[in-house]
């Protein structure tokens, strides 16, 4: 079944070394029961960071145990953080119109997009790019591709994931070893690279 989201962006098979990559922690994986806890991006310009964004969020109901077991995050943190709907204004000017990366980076977008239409009416277009894909693709050999289980793969640093912001350096790691593998370049060659 496809995504009935209108207007939503694309899912692109390129290389782009301008761009932003993004992540979110929520309080469960459903997008219409479970609310947005913490927003990170961190923009990259012909790949060097140049600039980041980072929002706790206070969501309407509590975060359960689960959650902050997984994420630290807990309700004590986001007494004083602001509503979503300030958070996700703040976080789409932010981006701008800058392609997203991110890891399984669809799920984001969709917490994103959903959270941007209901409070402001406004349509979240931007394409992203899944680095999880190009995991798939390169490294078919490893049976669990989370993301700290493929960084620590790939000798990278996996210290305080499931925080937004730290998953936004690990997948851009990922990302920068997947712009390297032949089975990625090979594959996005079709599309090309975009500024």
């Amino acid at each position: 079944m496809g995504d009935s989201r209108v207007n939503k962006g694309h899912s692109r098979l390129i290389l782009p070394k301008d761009y932003c990559v993004v992540d979110i922690e929520t309080t469960g994986l459903s997008l219409s029961d479970c609310e947005v806890i913490e927003l990170s991006a961190v923009r990259y310009r012909q790949l060097k960071k140049i600039d980041s964004f980072h929002t706790l969020v206070k969501p309407e109901k509590g975060i359960p145990a689960l959650i902050t077991n997984i994420t630290g995050i807990t309700n004590e943190m986001v007494e004083d953080a602001p509503p979503i709907s300030d958070a996700i204004l703040d976080f789409s000017k932010f981006i701008g119109e800058d392609i997203l990366v991110g890891y399984n980076v669809n799920f984001d977008v969709n917490f994103i997009y959903d959270a941007l239409l209901e409070c402001h009416g406004v349509y979240f277009r931007n394409d992203f790019v899944d680095v999880l894909r190009y995991v798939r693709k390169a490294l078919p050999e490893l049976e669990c591709k989370t993301q700290t289980k493929v960084a620590s793969y790939l000798k990278l640093p996996v210290k305080g994931a499931h925080r937004a912001d730290v998953d936004c350096e690990i997948c851009n790691g990922i990302y920068m070893r997947m712009r390297r593998r032949k089975a990625v370049t090979e594959w996005t060659k079709g599309e090309g690279e975009k500024k």
